[in-house]
């Protein structure tokens, strides 16, 4: 009897051996919606099946992600690899890899690479560049306003409790294209005055997004980026425009990034070099997900993004960004 048991148990043990998974776990954090988990998730799994040995550990925040990121940071539990943009990057610029040398800088269009560098060190491989557009509903718009006088005529033809010209968020990243065009004074000025007028304030809006009452078609106009784009093709039940911001904005980007206290280096880089190839780049791009970091990469149908880098400033990776914009919002906005 004690042969036979231990007999199942050595059967057990063997067949638990077996099945257990022996692959170099990498584990990598993301922020994005729905949809954009979704294109994601497909490329990762691409990934493991051409590399059978290794794992993708996917985590996903969708809320809150940078406070989230220097937690884990402080507890020494940080991903290996983490997407980033360039706002939060030099904040981790001590605590990444730089990249330099496992990619090829002049196949990425050079606002991408500069966004995401910080001291001559590139710390995160590019994988889209954005700036802000505006898309617009082409039931009330029937001419593309053409020059940033125009899109304020526009603005101000709506503005009633049901429909509102623009979209609104309390919030200076939003408010930095109003800024560029007009300067300081006079772009914090109007973009304050949109509020509850041309725009919706927080209690117009209740719990809906900006995007959510896009789609209600409570907002005429609405600022945002490419990665709106595939929202609101698979939402919209009515047909819309895309158009430069009619003035300046800034290009910013967003990518990957290896931690340095990562104990899977290799996979990390390898994870990192597959996900920013120009097949992957490829594939985001047909999504209709982002503007690509590739220079070979084609976007030609994307005149709106392609008319607003042109007139972009690029943003330089700044430290104190992030401290900056809170203390903005908390003085223009309380």
């Amino acid at each position: 009897m004690l042969k036979r048991i231990l007999s199942l148990l050595l059967i057990a043990f063997i067949l638990s051996a077996c099945t257990r998974d022996t692959r170099e776990t990498v584990t990598f954090s993301t922020w994005g919606s729905v949809t954009e988990v979704k294109i994601l998730k497909k490329v990762i799994s691409d990934f493991e099946k051409e590399n059978p040995d290794i794992k993708i550990n996917f985590l996903h925040i969708p809320q809150n992600y940078f406070q989230k990121i220097h937690l884990l940071f402080a507890s020494n539990t940080s991903p290996d690899v983490l997407f980033v943009n360039n706002l939060y990057l030099p904040i981790y610029a001590d605590k990444l890899e730089d990249l330099s040398g496992i990619v090829n800088k002049d196949e990425f269009y050079k606002e991408g690479i500069q966004a995401l560098s910080v001291g001559g060190k590139l710390l995160a491989i590019p994988r889209d560049i954005s700036e802000f557009v505006i898309y617009y509903n082409k039931d009330f718009v029937t001419r593309e306003p053409k020059t940033f006088s125009e899109l304020d005529s526009f603005i101000k033809k709506f503005g009633t409790k049901k429909r509102f010209g623009i979209s609104y968020e309390r919030d200076l990243f939003y408010a930095e294209p109003y800024i560029l065009t007009m300067g300081k004074e006079e772009g914090i000025k109007y973009y304050k005055s949109l509020e509850g007028r041309y725009a919706p304030s927080p209690a117009d809006a209740g719990s809906l997004t900006q995007a959510q009452m896009f789609l209600d078609k409570k907002l005429v106009f609405y600022i945002s980026g490419r990665w709106m784009y595939p929202k609101l093709c698979e939402s919209a039940d009515f047909s819309f425009g895309i158009i430069p911001f009619r003035g300046k904005v800034y290009s910013d980007a967003s990518g990957w990034a290896i931690s340095k206290n990562t104990k899977h280096k290799t996979s990390a880089e390898k994870f990192v070099k597959y996900i920013s190839s120009e097949n992957s780049i490829k594939y985001f791009a047909s999504t209709g997900l982002i503007v690509p970091s590739r220079k070979n990469v084609d976007f030609s149908d994307s005149k709106a993004f392609l008319e607003g880098l042109q007139n972009s400033v690029i943003r330089i990776p700044d430290k104190n960004y992030g401290k900056n914009r809170d203390l903005f919002n908390k003085k223009m906005f309380n």
